[in-house]
């Protein structure tokens, strides 16, 4: 393959615009891992976990970046001799110049994301956040002259402000005076030098995502008349409803719980799914979490859930489940094998013309005899 044109964080951006780093949790080992972020793109790999063989693959289809939902490296190396399979990646990889991207606890968190695409997969309806993510977002409030404050409104919309749940174009408008007095060497838009001036303003407030914070304050500065523009953050303790881990929803049909758990099972092309003792219930309400999401069984309790879908449940955990949900743990891989298809899809909307490569190996280490 030629190269696109396009550099290793060219694709980092894009993913990033989808899943955001700042959506990651603390532990995580989000971003890029391995490789130089200028270096050109011939083609992009995607693939759930890297292992050596994901290595040998992306050389021999001529794809230089590897993007991956698992970390290869979650914590640091002190050395690299091959003796495990993380470190032969790590080898394997700089010696055949690829670079290594990874989005998981942050694709996992986010609209149209890791999560959704299992509630989608499963049909469900009314889906909303399991766990919203908290300390996300901020309140900007900006004074702008009564004229203008319209195109001020519409830059920060344009670049991610005022989403509140399911609405959008959302803020706060309150009408009041300013007054200031510039300077020598200032150029004020209205007023004169050295003179007192009052003017009739508007305070616009809009709730602003953290990972959108910076963009929006330069679209508002950028559509903002004054030379200096006057404007306040306020962290917010609200939960962000659009981000968080898991999801909950609603089967469009109520149905018996060996059905439900049959229908998982051919879904994610699971071997077994490992349950709790069934409750003999319907099941209409549904709470899930791809990957290891132990932890959120008591929110999925809380959300009336009867089922709960995820992986990586211990021997004792199951006990959890206390006869007021039924867990169905339907593995790792197969629950988040389809984010493979989320990056091809992104990647190649985003990037018209560009080869993104699904990987062609399993990379599952469970095996079931």
């Amino acid at each position: 393959m030629r190269s696109t044109g396009v550099a290793v964080r060219d694709v980092a951006s894009v993913i990033e615009t989808l899943a955001p780093l700042a959506y990651q949790e603390g532990y995580d080992n989000a971003g890029l891992i391995i490789g130089d972020p200028n270096m050109q793109v011939t083609g992009v790999l995607v693939t759930l976990d890297v292992v050596p063989a994901t290595i040998d693959e992306a050389i021999a289809s001529g794809a230089n970046l590897i993007v991956a939902h698992h970390p290869v490296i979650f914590s640091g190396l002190k050395r690299i001799t091959g003796r495990n399979y993380v470190e032969q990646v790590v080898i394997k990889a700089i010696q055949a110049n690829i670079a290594i991207y990874a989005a998981h606890t942050n694709l996992d968190s986010v609209p149209f994301g890791v999560n959704s695409r299992i509630a989608d997969i499963i049909g469900l309806t009314h889906q909303r956040v399991l766990d919203p993510l908290e300390n996300q977002l901020v309140k900007l409030a900006v004074f702008v002259p009564a004229e203008q404050a319209e195109p001020v409104r519409g830059a920060m919309f344009s670049a991610g402000a005022g989403s509140i749940g399911n609405y959008d174009c959302c803020s706060f408008n309150l009408a009041g005076t300013g007054t200031f007095r510039a300077g020598k060497g200032a150029n004020p838009f209205v007023g004169a030098v050295g003179e007192v001036h009052a003017e009739a303003e508007v305070r616009v407030e809009v709730i602003v995502p953290k990972a959108h914070l910076a963009a929006v304050v330069s679209a508002m500065k950028e559509a903002h008349p004054y030379e200096e523009v006057a404007y306040d953050l306020y962290p917010l303790l609200n939960a962000f409803s659009k981000v968080g881990l898991g999801i909950v929803g609603d089967l469009p049909n109520p149905m018996g719980e060996s059905e439900f758990l049959q229908m998982i099972k051919e879904r994610f092309g699971a071997k077994l799914v490992r349950t709790s003792p069934l409750l003999e219930k319907e099941i209409s309400r549904v709470a899930l979490c791809g990957g290891s999401g132990a932890s959120l069984l008591g929110k999925a309790i809380a959300a009336g859930a009867q089922v709960f879908v995820s992986a990586d449940f211990k021997y004792h955990q199951f006990f959890d489940a206390d006869n007021k949900i039924v867990i169905a743990d339907i593995g790792h891989y197969e629950s988040e094998q389809f984010t493979m298809d989320i990056f091809c899809e992104y990647l190649s909307k985003k990037i018209p013309n560009f080869a993104v490569l699904k990987t062609k190996h399993i990379t599952n280490p469970i095996n079931y005899f």
